[in-house]
């Protein structure tokens, strides 16, 4: 099969590919027509299928393997793909592995990192709560370790979330043998825990969108939620201290139009925040420099950075 990153405009398509999205739609004119996301592990690609009543036009659903024929043009600056024929592919036809995005690190490997991170948290209650989610809750890690951190942005990606959560964890290590002044026990904690809600706010592979609970609560709320409950199942958990921690949760976003219900009033959550954040935009970076195989020096103008981004060039 071609792989969506490989195209080019001109291209004539012929393969199958996860129809992620399909959406009917009218021109301007009043004629119907299909919009569709096809997706596979190097990216996704607008589809427009202009006459859905012509011959060569199967039944097809969202998240249905589709074997697509059509041609490959531009449009606003964007690749798409007029099809001319579609139909349902069925199993043995494909292999999911080559439509899901998945992380480059071994997800044996993470989980084990991120168990050692666990064993070096001395205070009895932190340990137990952390224990109790990412050693004894073998329905939680299953989705732990499949999920992304986002549905786009950065880390959209099988393993996605457990790379995030081990990344902020060892800055935030890091950070707690560098600065005195924060809990290494709190802090650490709180790395590991941050995105946990993210595992009921957003649904899994290959769908990865907003749930009902993400879309009403968001991952925040879902997680300082879960942190609450698990507290309440150890004995005698300390109250201020799962305050400490319930806030670091609801802080990490930083600001209160990032998300964050409250902003930063320990310094863990501070770090916490900067640990997040350094990671989150670092991987945007990365994924932001790969897409473009570097084809170009200057990438153009990001919104998220509000910068013009350049590939940094050899000395």
């Amino acid at each position: 099969m071609r792989f969506i990153n490989e195209l080019h405009e001109g291209d004539r398509l012929n393969g199958i590919y996860l129809c992620k999205q399909k959406q009917s739609a009218m021109t301007k004119n009043g004629k119907p027509y299909e919009n569709l996301i096809l997706q596979d592990k190097t990216g996704v690609l607008d589809g427009k299928i202009w006459d859905p009543n012509s011959l060569g036009i199967d039944d097809f659903d969202a998240l249905d393997y589709i074997d697509v024929v059509g041609d490959v043009t531009t449009f606003a600056g964007a690749m798409q793909l007029n099809i001319k024929r579609v139909r349902k592919a069925q199993e043995g036809e494909y292999d999911p592995a080559d439509y899901l995005p998945v992380s480059e690190n071994s997800t044996d490997d993470m989980y084990g990192q991120l168990l050692a991170m666990i064993k070096t948290v001395k205070n009895r209650y932190l340990s137990a709560l952390l224990n109790k989610l990412f050693v004894e809750d073998k329905e939680f890690l299953k989705s732990f370790q499949e999920h992304s951190a986002a549905k786009t942005v950065h880390h959209g990606f099988i393993g996605g979330l457990m790379e995030h959560t081990l990344s902020v964890t060892k800055l935030c290590d890091y950070m707690a043998s560098a600065y005195p002044l924060l809990k290494r026990d709190l802090l650490i904690t709180a790395a590991l825990l941050h995105d946990v809600g993210k595992t009921k706010e957003l649904s899994s592979f290959p769908l990865n969108d907003y749930t009902d609970e993400g879309q009403l609560l968001g991952h925040i709320i879902i997680g300082a939620q879960m942190i609450h409950d698990l507290a309440k199942e150890i004995p005698d958990f300390p109250e201020m201290l799962e305050n400490q921690l319930v806030h670091c949760i609801l802080a990490h976003h930083g600001e209160l139009e990032y998300g964050s219900p409250k902003k930063p009033a320990l310094a863990e959550a501070v770090a916490l925040n900067l640990a997040d954040n350094t990671d989150a935009r670092m991987e945007t970076l990365t994924e932001i420099f790969a897409a473009d195989k570097g084809k170009k020096e200057w990438l153009g103008y990001n919104r998220l950075f509000e910068s013009n981004l350049r590939r940094t060039g050899d000395v």
